[in-house]
């Protein structure tokens, strides 16, 4: 089983991570991908005028968060025993996490969701887009609960 693991850099993703590793069966597994998607109209920044020093391509791309981000998702799965590879792709999320589950046979997809209900409704989420479009299972990761705030008393 080939299983898709996307990442934003967020707690929440990390904790899909988590999850996976705590309720799937390693041996059953047989590797993992693990997968950023940088937004292509974020990639670049504006140039402006009063950029006195030239800058570093790599510095102004998103590139090297996406890296990181991926890196802490190999570190959480490094010893869990499947096969992990790592990939970073342009685009909008949903549909590059989607064509990437395709392109490589995926058995699964794993995202973590943290918007809230209104905000899904509103702009729409990607785990929802990915839920709605993928051709394999996807695992949805919702936030754990909020604790709940303890009463004052006057």
């Amino acid at each position: 089983m080939h299983v898709i693991i996307a990442t934003d850099g967020s707690k929440q993703s990390l904790r899909a991570a988590r999850y996976l590793r705590s309720v799937a069966d390693a041996d059953s597994i047989t590797s993992v991908g693990v997968l950023a998607v940088i937004s292509p109209l974020a990639a670049v920044p504006f140039a402006t005028e009063n950029t006195g020093a030239r800058t570093d391509i790599e510095e102004m791309s998103f590139r090297a968060a996406a890296e990181a981000a991926t890196a802490q998702i190999v570190e959480v799965l490094a010893d869990w025993g499947p096969k992990i590879t790592t990939s970073i792709r342009s685009g909008s999320p949903a549909t590059e996490i989607v064509k990437a589950a395709k392109a490589k046979g995926a058995d699964l997809i794993v995202v973590a969701s943290s918007s809230s209900r209104a905000e899904a409704v509103l702009m729409g989420s990607v785990a929802h887009r990915v839920l709605n479009n993928a051709t394999c299972p996807v695992l949805v990761v919702r936030p754990g609960a909020k604790p709940k705030k303890k009463p004052t008393r006057p």
